[in-house]
């Protein structure tokens, strides 16, 4: 019998021992996941400050463009930006947040830099040269915090919204390549037949 008690009490302590790490592991993971929630709004309302601001942009660019192909690509991208906007609403709507935008530094940035290299280079070839470098900045960007805004998504077990950042991420991608082609083939070989004047 006192063998019994004494395995009872140990069991009874192991027991408690048990629910007591559980308890704090458990805490500890709702920690984080809530740190981790606190994060993916702010990166989100700094996405959507930036998708914005690209609106007003991207129409700059195609302005000051030549090539019929950059022109074509930054019309549709455009296109798709304004959609992105609305996606990114969608993303709060899901998440049950208001949708607020908090100032992007670095889009302000990466913004401010192509319009200095719009009024900096010579209208024609190297003008369009340097609107495909500054956009591909841009898409960088863009590829970098929607990829990270998907896992932070994936990580919370929000499917839809990763879901829907997954969509941009994938629009931005295809965005990159499009200029990367364009540069290649065309705008970046006329540039460098091109004298400086």
């Amino acid at each position: 019998m006192a063998n019994t008690k004494s395995k009872g009490t140990a069991d009874s302590k192991a027991s408690k021992t048990s629910s007591k790490g559980t308890s704090k592991k458990s805490s500890s993971t709702t920690m984080k996941s809530s740190q981790l929630m606190k994060l993916f709004v702010d990166e989100l309302k700094d996405i959507y400050w930036a998708e914005k601001a690209l609106t007003k942009a991207i129409p700059k660019m195609i302005k000051n463009a030549t090539s019929e192909k950059l022109i074509a690509a930054l019309e549709s991208h455009l296109a798709e930006t304004v959609h992105q906007v609305s996606r990114v609403e969608e993303v709060f709507e899901v998440i049950g947040k208001k949708a607020t935008a908090i100032k992007c530094e670095a889009m302000a940035g990466l913004v401010k830099e192509a319009e200095e290299i719009m009024e900096e280079c010579e209208e024609g070839p190297m003008r369009d040269a340097g609107i495909i470098s500054a956009g591909q900045k841009v898409e960088h960007y863009e590829i970098a915090s929607y990829g990270t805004l998907r896992q932070f998504a994936v990580t919370l077990g929000l499917t839809k919204a990763a879901q829907l950042l997954e969509e941009t991420l994938k629009e931005e991608k295809a965005a990159d390549k499009k200029l990367t082609q364009i540069a290649e083939s065309e705008v970046n070989v006329e540039a460098a037949e091109e004298e400086s004047k």
